[in-house]
């Protein structure tokens, strides 16, 4: 299972920029990573396609990049992925890092919305994503804010 984890620091964040409204969409999605031609093989290179269903609709393209250590069950990655679509009824973009790790089995990442990315309705977007696979199914919580509507 891969957990991502919010910055301890978010949740000042989601309201230093003037009035915001926190909430929390949750949903699932099917991912499809492919090997990047040409890239290094000590380091792994991905591309990232996705579909989201649930609160969040759209799609997210990105790159990954991924090691594999000898110790079986330990590894890395970072990645950037941009989604387009709607959120809460407002449509538009915004742009995802990741970094995660492995470590015996166990996994950790914190996934969150790079400052200043959102882009028409999604513009102001501050946020964290958390992502599960229970029964091999991918499912997403994605704690975030947005500028208040006047």
């Amino acid at each position: 299972m891969l957990l991502g984890a919010a910055c301890a620091s978010w949740a000042g964040l989601a309201f230093s920029r003037g009035v915001m409204t926190k909430s929390v969409a949750r949903g699932t999605f099917e991912v499809t990573l492919k090997p990047v031609a040409g890239a290094d093989n000590s380091i792994g290179s991905l591309s990232i396609d996705k579909v989201l269903q649930g609160d969040l609709q759209g799609t997210s393209v990105g790159q990954m990049l991924a090691v594999r250590t000898r110790v079986a069950g330990s590894a890395g990655y970072v990645a950037m992925e941009r989604f387009t679509g709607s959120l809460a009824g407002h449509h538009g973009s915004f742009v995802l890092q990741h970094s995660g790790t492995m470590t015996g089995g166990s996994a950790t990442a914190v996934i969150t919305v790079i400052p200043d990315s959102g882009e028409d309705g999604l513009k102001g977007l501050q946020g964290a994503l958390t992502i599960s696979q229970p029964g091999g199914l991918h499912h997403y919580e994605f704690d975030y804010a947005l500028p208040a509507s006047p």
